[in-house]
């Protein structure tokens, strides 16, 4: 029997047609076990004495027309071990269910509002629960952003009783994942860190960094300045052997390439037009002028 004690929350952005999860625990690699999500069926958080059969089968059950109340009922009616169990989930109209048996260990329990639902267990006090609540409903962005920032306060002010070790973040929309080709659009975990919740935040802030996309106005022309500094960093690292010109030539293309492709920024750079997003450069130039 696995006893994940942790704190999380499940929800769905309307605007995105987006659900997710960010958790985090004293115990290793809680994003395996407990964020479970699809496009197609909502989102489910299943913790305490985790049944990982709440995941897929909670999804199944959304997937099919079930509402999340109905889905948690269902899946807690077929449970002997239903009061050791906590878990959260949000549909795919972004209702939201939560529940948490009475022999959680304390302090233990949960709170839904508006497109979500927030839970924990072995934690420090309701406070918990209650600051990642406010962080939700207050902070604007996607949900990414706001997850993110439930996750904080929920850490900020207690968490989990015992200590930090493990977090994660999984958000699924229709055709989020890389290409296109799936629906994973966010999908990170901390397994084992003294400040999972900090790293946590920092891996999304890379992945906004490379998977991310400038407006046309925040994307900078390679040429003059902007083509020195690219062409002396390339130089520098052995992609370039020509001219520091400040100019967008073939030579400097083709360097271009090779480099951006090394440091897998292809996405944010327009070859053929010769631009890159302004926080793709500024990243470089931090990184090999710095």
């Amino acid at each position: 029997m696995i006893t994940v004690s942790t704190f999380s929350i499940v929800a769905f952005d309307p605007t995105e047609e987006a659900w997710g999860i960010a958790v985090a625990s004293k115990f290793p690699a809680a994003g395996a076990v407990v964020p479970w999500a699809s496009a197609l069926g909502g989102a489910v958080a299943t913790q305490s004495y985790a049944n990982t059969t709440f995941g897929l089968r909670g999804l199944d059950l959304m997937k099919s027309g079930h509402s999340a109340q109905e889905s948690l009922g269902i899946l807690l009616k077929a449970d002997e071990g239903r009061e050791t169990r906590q878990v959260g989930l949000v549909d795919l109209n972004g209702a939201p269910a939560t529940f948490t048996g009475t022999e959680c260990l304390s302090w233990a329990g949960g709170l839904t509002g508006e497109h979500f639902a927030a839970q924990g267990n072995i934690l420090t006090g309701p406070e918990t629960i209650d600051a990642m609540a406010s962080a939700f409903l207050k902070t604007e962005g996607d949900l990414p952003a706001r997850l993110m920032a439930a996750l904080l306060a929920g850490d900020q002010v207690g968490g989990d009783r015992r200590g930090r070790q493990s977090s994660a973040l999984l958000v699924v929309k229709a055709e989020g994942g890389y290409g296109g080709f799936n629906d994973r659009w966010i999908d990170y975990r901390v397994d084992d860190d003294s400040d999972p919740v900090v790293r946590l935040e920092e891996l999304l802030q890379l992945h906004r960094l490379y998977f991310g996309k400038s407006p046309e106005e925040d994307e900078l022309i390679i040429e003059g300045e902007v083509a020195e500094k690219l062409q002396t960093i390339m130089t520098n690292l052995g992609y370039y052997k020509g001219p520091i010109s400040g100019r967008y030539d073939k030579t400097t293309q083709k360097a271009l390439r090779s480099f951006i492709g090394n440091e897998n920024f292809e996405d944010r750079t327009a070859f053929k037009t010769g631009r890159i997003d302004r926080p793709v450069f500024q990243y470089l130039l931090e990184k090999f002028e710095g």
